[in-house]
């Protein structure tokens, strides 16, 4: 097995008896680091001090990670234009502190009728934060709602691989369908 002393020097290859040998000789313990390496690494070191470094070192990955969230902006079909920037600058917000945003359009009664009014909100809030997010998914209508999911990102054009510098391009509206003509008046 190859063996590794206390201070990190590799010593080199030797039978199992001989590690355990010097390990008492130097008052430690002989600890197996890489069993499935040919040949196992063990390591000479105070197995104490070694599980303490060990735990302390996932403690120290564990408080530099960053949990992702999705963060949720809802609206109904008629939101105005104002509360539309609010939404806009919420989700802003919540994807600079790295979260994703799910965009949701609630209907009510006959609003589901008409869902490119939703499908339209949804584009202006993405077109909203485009400098900075990405459309991850794609709206979509699941029972009475609509909703898409932004995440941070920027999608890479052929001029940006090329070496230029143009903004995004905004992306182009969906095609809405005709209003259907409003109802006959009722007699009265």
């Amino acid at each position: 097995m190859r063996v590794i002393d206390a201070d990190g020097q590799q010593i080199g290859v030797m039978p199992l008896e001989d590690a355990i040998r010097r390990a008492e000789e130097q008052g430690l313990d002989l600890i197996e680091v890489a069993a499935a390496a040919d040949p196992p690494v063990c390591r000479i070191a105070d197995l104490g001090k070694f599980k303490f470094e060990q735990d302390k070192r996932a403690r120290d990955s564990k408080k530099n990670q960053h949990v992702s969230e999705v963060k949720e902006v809802r609206l109904r079909p008629r939101t105005d234009d104002h509360d539309l920037q609010v939404r806009v600058r919420a989700a802003r917000r919540f994807l600079e502190e790295g979260h994703k945003v799910k965009v949701e359009v609630r209907f009510r009664g006959r609003e589901a009728t008409h869902p490119e009014v939703a499908r339209d909100q949804i584009g202006r809030i993405a077109a909203g934060v485009a400098d900075i997010a990405i459309v991850e998914r794609a709206p979509s209508l699941e029972g009475r709602a609509m909703f898409a999911i932004l995440a941070r990102g920027r999608a890479k054009s052929s001029d940006e691989s090329s070496g230029g510098s143009r903004p995004p391009a905004a992306t182009p509206a969906q095609p809405s369908a005709p209003a259907a003509p409003p109802p006959p008046a009722a007699a009265t």
